[in-house]
C-alpha cells in the first residue's frame, strides 16, 4: 500500500464568534475531506513533545515519526538543507526573516509579502553590508532567509516574530539561554559564548535597520521591509531517513513552497519536488502541487504535501481568506487526489491534517492538539461525520502523541 500526508499547515483553529461560534474548519465548505472522515477514521494528535515551542518545524518532523529530543536542531539547519547550503561542523544556522517594524513595534513577520525576487535583492544588500568571513545571509523564499554564523552558539533565546505582532521589538532582542553552562559535558569548544552571540545577532538586526530602510526597493513599495529577525538557530542535525524508520517506504518524496519542510525531507531522505508557482501563500499552485502528488505516488511508496497558506491567514488575522484556503485545500488537492488514487489497482493510504493550530485571533501558533483522519479502501469508518476540530474528537484514534500517528499510519 502507498501512503500520502496531506498537511494544512496552521489549518485547525479556534470557536469564533463571528462565525457563530464554529471554527473556520466547521464552517469551510470540504465536502471532500467530509466523506473521507465518514468513510474513513478520524482522531486528534498532539504534535508538539513537552519543552517545545509549537512551531511548524517541530510538529512536521514529530508528525514524520521522529523523536525531536534526539534531531531537533532548529529551523536554520532545516532550511539550509532546503537551498543546498551544507553546513560545516562549526556552523550555527539561523532562520532569518525580513519584517515589517512601524512606531518600534513588530508590524508583520513578512516584510509585507516580499517576493522571492525582492527578498534576494534585500539579501544581497545585507550580504555585501554585513557579511565577513563569519557572517553569511543566504537567500531563501519570500520573506524566509538565511544567516549563517561560523563559531555561533545555538544556545541563546530568540522570539519567534510571528508570535509577536504589534510587540515592541527592542526587549524582544536575543538573549543568551538562562542555565546553560558552557563548561558542562556538551562545552562548545571554540565557539563564541551564548552571550557574544547574542551580541552579536542583535548588533546585525541593529544595522539591518540602516541598510534596508534606505534601500530603493522600500521606497518603491506600500510595506516595508525595514529589518531582519533571526530566529531558530541550530547546528547540522542527525537525523534516520523515513526508509530507516519505516521499512515498508522504500522511496517518497516532499512537495513544499516552505524551505524548513523541504529542509526536514532532505534529511529524511525524500526528494524534493519543486512545483511551478508554488508560494506559500493563497496564490500557490494547488493544481500543480495536487498533480506533482499524483505523479510522485504512481512511481513511489510515500509523498509528504504540505501547504502552508492557512497558517499564513491565521497569522494575518484574516478570517475570511483562512476559510478561503480550507476550501482550497478541499477542493484542489483533496479532491484530485483522491479521485486520481481511488481509481488505482493499486491502494493508496490517505492522511489528512493540519500540524498546529493558528488561531486566527490571537495570530499565532498554539500547542493544542490537531484533527486527522486515515482513510483507504476497506477501511472499517468509526462514525465520524466531518472532518473538524470538534467532530474529530470522538474518533476512533482518541488521542494519539507524536510518532503515534506515523506509526497507525504506516500500519495500513
Amino acid at each position: 500500500m502507498k501512503h500520502i500526508i496531506i498537511l494544512g499547515d496552521g489549518m485547525a483553529d479556534h470557536a469564533v464568534e463571528r462565525l457563530g461560534g464554529k471554527t473556520p474548519m466547521q464552517y469551510a465548505h470540504t465536502p471532500y475531506m467530509d466523506m473521507l472522515a465518514r468513510e474513513g477514521k478520524t482522531g486528534r494528535l498532539h504534535t508538539i513533545p513537552a519543552g517545545f515551542m509549537p512551531g511548524s518545524e517541530v510538529a512536521n518532523t514529530a508528525i514524520l515519526g521522529y523523536d525531536l529530543n534526539k534531531v531537533y536542531e532548529g529551523r536554520g539547519p532545516l532550511e539550509a538543507a532546503s537551498i543546498g547550503y551544507e553546513m560545516a561542523p562549526e556552523d550555527m544556522a539561523i532562520r532569518c526573516n525580513i519584517i515589517e517594524i512601524e512606531d518600534g513595534r513588530i508590524k508583520n513577520h513578512h516584510g509585507g509579502h516580499l517576493t522571492t525576487e525582492q527578498g534576494d535583492e534585500l539579501i544581497k544588500a545585507l550580504d555585501a553590508g554585513l557579511g565577513n568571513d563569519r557572517v553569511k545571509f543566504i537567500t531563501g523564499i519570500q520573506y524566509r532567509h538565511l544567516l549563517i554564523i561560523k563559531g555561533a552558539s545555538k544556545h541563546i533565546v530568540c522570539a519567534p516574530p510571528h508570535d509577536h505582532p504589534n510587540e515592541l521589538w527592542e526587549p524582544l532582542l536575543v538573549k543568551p539561554e538562562p542555565g546553560y553552562d558552557p563548561t558542562g559535558d556538551d562545552s562548545e569548544t571554540g565557539r563564541m559564548t551564548p552571550q557574544q552571540t547574542a551580541d552579536l545577532i542583535n548588533e546585525l538586526i541593529i544595522k539591518s535597520q540602516a541598510i534596508l530602510s534606505s534601500h530603493p526597493l522600500n521606497q518603491q513599495r506600500h510595506g516595508k521591509a525595514n529589518s531582519i529577525w533571526p530566529w531558530s538557530g541550530g547546528y547540522r542535525p542527525s537525523m534516520k531517513t523515513i526508509m530507516d524508520l519505516y521499512p515498508q517506504v522504500k522511496s517518497g518524496d516532499v512537495i513544499s513552497a516552505v524551505d524548513l519542510i523541504r529542509g526536514i525531507g532532505h534529511y529524511a531522505g525524500l526528494h524534493n519536488i519543486i512545483v511551478d508557482g508554488a508560494t506559500g501563500l493563497a496564490d500557490t499552485n494547488y493544481e500543480g502541487k495536487a498533480q506533482a502528488a499524483i505523479e510522485a505516488l504512481a512511481k513511489d511508496d510515500f509523498v509528504f504535501l504540505h501547504l502552508e497558506a492557512s497558517d499564513e491567514a491565521g497569522h494575518d488575522g484574516d478570517l475570511e481568506l483562512k476559510i478561503k484556503t480550507i476550501e482550497y485545500l478541499d477542493s484542489r488537492i483533496v479532491k484530485p487526489v483522491y479521485e486520481a488514487v481511488a481509481a488505482w489497482d493499486e491502494p493508496v493510504c490517505i492522511a489528512v491534517l493540519p500540524d498546529h493550530p493558528t488561531p486566527v485571533e490571537i495570530r499565532t501558533h498554539v500547542d493544542e492538539p490537531v484533527p486527522f483522519l486515515i482513510w483507504h479502501k476497506g477501511i472499517e469508518p468509526d462514525g465520524t461525520q466531518t472532518f473538524d476540530e470538534v467532530a474529530c474528537v470522538q474518533g476512533s484514534y482518541g488521542l494519539l502523541r507524536l510518532n503515534e500517528f506515523m506509526d497507525e499510519f504506516m500500519n495500513y
